[in-house]
């Protein structure tokens, strides 16, 4: 027994000493408990244990269920970085968007915090048999921390989930259970089966463990912008000082709500503890094909319709009944925050997976796409404020790439046994490589004296499209480059030093080699009334600045190059 914290009936309001073992109010039966800690002391005392402490999920144990953590069954967990996303920022027109990157869990997945708390609750408590039901990275982060601390456990997993997923689950010893059929249909058999046995079962949401453990998603980002952006800025003069800063918006895509559920509760916390202002409004994003609790939060209704036959590919996001949780979370929600409630297909999903990959670097998972993908959608939708600081929980790595994710034509073939290759090697090759170069492609040029925005507009034309780009940094030598490249585009800015992009397209005009190129401008400036009649003839396009998203600029290159 802990005795650093107690647990509170949710329902009848019976506080009670905590059990893993026995996870019901022994006062009424309800299993919806949460745990409540010394904060007044802990607002003290903590800011000054911290100093000094590894930057992991452990740093904040006096806020955890757990009474002795014991440092040989952890893997890493925690501490993972918060990157700030300069290109699809500057795309989206948000200066302050960061990633909170869950990948570099030691499963590469923000479900190893989960796992982590939950196993070393139960180890502590002399547990050495479990069950869980999962979707996938749930089965992963709980087979690895099982496997750690010689705890026996079976997964029982829907027949959705990749192969890839259930392979990695059972490489760690797990007895994998397939169902085939839904994951709340997997839910009940998992239910069943640790009645019958006896036997310990992950409830998810209703888990004093599991929430306790998404917390620690709050206090690192608060910690990390803090260090990033400074304390939390003043209302008014009158306000309080607050020592560490929160985003203004916070984004995940949701399943069951587990992780939304926990990061309100670590922001609410450190709001108690006067470390915070105010909770961030958070960002709740489903997959279309299964999205219980978009569809009850807009037509405001305090429970979620199950979703009985979910339509998706992304079978990881496939919870059809969120139960009691989305009511749970639509109240804290309404108490202590607002909120957007939004979905998207799973097309806008694999779209996005490219998009990050290619502006940011990061592969992502399907999963976690489709909270950015929803983000963009917010965004073209005027809902998120361009000053606002958004941090968007990436919860997960990307399995191997299927083939419907990726398209066709993403590999280039050099047949090192193709007729003549032997003959002449050096010959061969070189004509081999030729073919995989781009020369053939229609070719644009650039044109911006903003290094930010050439590599922008670079990465989004990169990542759709084999283009052969040229680039100018000014007027001047934008002239001497086309006229001697001969694109068959030209993207101009027109605030330029020297020679603006109006004295580019007149230089331009008075060439017959040059005048019927076409030209997309792209401009920060609100143009005049006589500005915008000089363009008139002479462009196809008029784009504004941190106002338009990668499918915007992409359309109009598509529609002017045949």
């Amino acid at each position: 027994m802990s005795s650093h914290f107690i647990v509170e009936c949710l329902d009848c309001g019976n506080r009670a000493p905590f059990f893993p073992g026995s996870p019901a109010c022994p006062n009424c039966g309800s299993l919806w408990r949460e745990a409540r800690y010394d904060y007044a002391n802990l607002s003290y005392s903590l800011p000054v244990q911290l100093a000094g402490r590894p930057f992991d999920i452990w740093r904040y144990r006096e806020l955890l269920p757990v009474r002795n953590p014991n440092p040989d069954l952890s893997l890493g967990e925690g501490g993972t970085p918060l990157i700030h996303a300069a290109s699809l920022g500057l795309m989206l027109g948000l200066s302050n968007l960061y990633i909170k990157d869950e990948r570099q869990g030691p499963t590469a997945s923000f479900k190893d915090r989960q796992a982590a708390i939950t196993i070393s609750s139960i180890k502590e408590a002399g547990i050495t048999e479990m069950v869980c039901a999962s979707t996938g990275n749930v089965a992963i982060s709980y087979s690895a921390y099982a496997a750690r601390a010689g705890i026996k456990l079976w997964a029982f997993l829907t027949s959705l989930v990749p192969a890839a997923k259930m392979r990695e689950v059972a490489i760690y010893g797990t007895q994998v259970v397939k169902i085939t059929g839904s994951y709340d249909q997997a839910k009940l058999v998992a239910e069943e089966f640790a009645r019958q046995r006896g036997l310990f079962l992950d409830i998810g949401s209703r888990s004093i463990p599991s929430v306790e453990a998404m917390k620690t998603i709050a206090f690192e980002i608060a910690e990390q912008l803090t260090g990033l952006l400074g304390p939390e800025q003043k209302l008014s003069n009158n306000a309080p000082d607050f020592p560490w800063r929160t985003p203004d918006w916070y984004f995940q895509s949701v399943s069951g709500g587990l992780g939304p559920l926990g990061v309100i509760k670590g922001f609410s916390e450190l709001k108690s503890m006067k470390l915070l202002g105010k909770v961030p409004k958070m960002g709740i994003i489903q997959v279309e094909g299964c999205a219980p609790m978009i569809h009850a939060w807009k037509q405001n209704r305090e429970t979620a319709v199950p979703v009985q036959s979910p339509h998706t590919l992304i079978a990881t996001l496939a919870t059809g009944d969120p139960g009691r949780t989305y009511t749970l979370l639509r109240q804290k929600i309404k108490d202590e925050t607002s909120a957007l409630f939004e979905s998207v297909t799973d097309e806008e999903a694999f779209r996005a997976m490219h998009l990050l990959a290619k502006m940011e670097g990061l592969s992502v998972e399907p999963a976690a796409a489709v909270s950015f993908a929803g983000l963009i959608k917010l965004v073209r939708a005027g809902k998120i404020k361009s000053d606002e600081v958004v941090v968007i929980n990436c919860t997960g790595h990307t399995m191997p790439i299927e083939r419907n994710i990726l398209g066709e034509g993403w590999e280039h073939t050099i047949d090192m046994k193709a007729k003549g290759m032997e003959e002449n090697r050096e010959e061969g090759l070189l004509a081999a490589l030729s073919n995989v170069g781009i020369d053939k492609f229609p070719r644009i040029a650039i044109v911006d004296d903003e290094p930010d925005v050439r590599r922008l507009i670079r990465r989004i034309l990169q990542s759709q499209g084999n283009y052969e780009l040229f680039e100018a940094s000014d007027g001047k030598s934008a002239i001497s480059l086309i006229k001697k490249e001969r694109p068959n585009l030209i993207i101009l800015d027109l605030m330029m030093p020297d020679v603006d992009g109006f004295s580019v397209m007149d230089a331009l005009q008075k060439e017959k080699e040059t005048q019927d190129i076409p030209i997309i401008v792209i401009t920060a400036k609100e143009l005049t009334t006589a500005e915008k009649e000089r363009l008139k003839g002479h462009i196809q396009s008029l784009m504004q600045k941190g106002d338009f998203l990668s499918d915007d600029l992409l359309d109009e290159v598509r529609t002017l190059i045949k």
